[in-house]
């Protein structure tokens, strides 16, 4: 309930921060630019706080609580910030030639803004994976609250200073904001967990590898999955002015659908296929999962049709105010009817995967999340060779279809060697 409720403020915080953003920016020029900027490291950010929740917190949980698990904590907490560290200071050194990837459409002026801002979110990374770490500490010791307002505090700072500093920050207000919202986040799990933190412990012995592996299967997956948006949105930098912040906005809208659709069914699921994996009734676990996937089937393709018949005057009443015209309501309108068959595919893959990993069986999930960003290239370099990028409705053409090939890969190969996974499956006890 305490996650759900956090989810919830996530979500109602989030809209208000794409309202902010559509009133004072809407589908202009500068509205690409932070898209180009800010989305992508916002995508990686989420990316890099689910690796270290699923990853972290089943490692501490296998040992016992006191000393034991807070020697592996902090073993793990050093690794991966100076692994986090590093990658915000190549973000913030690499700046010019990663915009040169991620928006190879903008004007020269354009690119030089983007530098900035991507700049100013760099450090996001390190504060983003900071957070999770003692986050994932809290969780070991069911501490839900503070863990679970982790957008809420992004959003609300992020906000704040964009609304209340617009005249003198501009757009750079939102990468500042966003910063500051991470900062405080991370200022309230430290001090929630220091009394999880305060005994001395004995030095640990795990192998790096160790500590890496299962947190490296999951981020190998979730970057996957959110590559294939990176891609889509930087071929629409070629498409026109606004075509990049349209995508971005959508992408906003179907993640809340994605949510709602997803994270109840996993939340229930995971912990059944876990206690199934413990007795060995590995048939019960993959018939449950096939249940859950034709229910998931059925909410995603009604989601879909219901998003599709409403998402113009939708659009038109949250958003249409301020910078965000009725022209912006079109362009984002017509990016959307293409973008919104990704909700079936995103859903299915996901929630298989999620299920996958709960089984201990990483690598087909890991596999498949190649399929979507190879279709996606693909189909996206098609149509700019082309030129049929400059019709917004294609726009989302190359993330739609790759999802949905995503999943059905995944689902032919799990079905594919069903009865040898069935096979293996033993009980934990035994």
């Amino acid at each position: 309930m305490v996650v759900g409720v956090g989810i919830l403020i996530g979500n109602v915080t989030g809209f208000f921060r794409v309202a902010a953003t559509a009133y004072l920016l809407g589908t202009h020029t500068r509205a690409d630019t932070l898209a180009v900027a800010m989305g992508p490291l916002d995508t990686l950010n989420s990316v890099v706080v689910n690796t270290m929740i699923v990853g972290f917190v089943p490692m501490l949980m296998l040992v016992e609580r006191g000393e034991q698990r807070l020697a592996l904590f902090r073993q793990c907490a050093k690794v991966f910030a100076i692994i986090l560290a590093a990658f915000s200071a190549m973000i913030a050194l690499l700046a010019p030639w990663l915009i040169d990837l991620l928006g190879p459409g903008l004007n020269p002026a354009q690119h030089a803004d983007a530098v900035v801002l991507l700049r100013c979110m760099a450090p996001s990374t390190l504060i983003a994976g900071s957070s999770s770490i003692y986050a994932a500490l809290l969780y070991t010791e069911r501490r839900f609250v503070i863990p679970a307002i982790y957008q809420a505090c992004l959003n609300g700072a992020t906000i704040a200073i964009a609304l209340g500093f617009w005249r003198v920050l501009g757009e750079n207000g939102f990468p500042i904001g966003y910063i500051c919202g991470g900062f405080l986040q991370l200022a309230l799990t430290w001090y929630t967990s220091r009394d999880l933190r305060s005994a001395p412990t004995p030095p640990t012995k795990l192998p790096i590898y160790d500590v890496l592996a299962k947190p490296g299967m999951f981020l190998l997956y979730a970057g996957m999955l959110a590559f294939n948006m990176i891609v889509t949105r930087s071929f629409a930098t070629h498409a026109g002015t606004g075509s990049a912040a349209a995508f971005d906005y959508c992408i906003r809208c179907v993640n809340v659908v994605i949510a709602y659709l997803v994270y109840p069914i996993s939340n229930s699921l995971l912990p059944e296929i876990a206690r199934l994996k413990g007795i060995g009734d590995a048939r019960k676990a993959y018939r449950l999962i096939d249940k859950s996937v034709g229910w998931m089937a059925v909410g995603s393709v009604f989601s879909c049709a219901a998003a599709v018949a409403l998402r113009t005057p939708a659009i038109s009443l949250l958003f249409e105010r301020g910078s965000f015209t009725a022209q912006s309501t079109l362009l984002v309108s017509n990016v959307f009817l293409g973008f919104a068959p990704s909700l079936i595919g995103w859903s299915l893959l996901d929630l298989i995967s999620r299920s996958f990993f709960a089984l201990d069986r990483p690598k087909l999930p890991a596999i498949a999340a190649f399929v979507p960003v190879t279709v996606n290239l693909l189909v996206m370099s098609v149509l700019h060779a082309s030129g049929h990028l400059t019709d917004p409705t294609k726009l989302g053409w190359g993330a739609s279809m790759g999802l949905i090939a995503g999943f059905a890969a995944l689902f032919a190969m799990i079905h594919l060697r069903k009865r040898t996974f069935e096979s293996q499956e033993v009980p934990v006890t035994a």
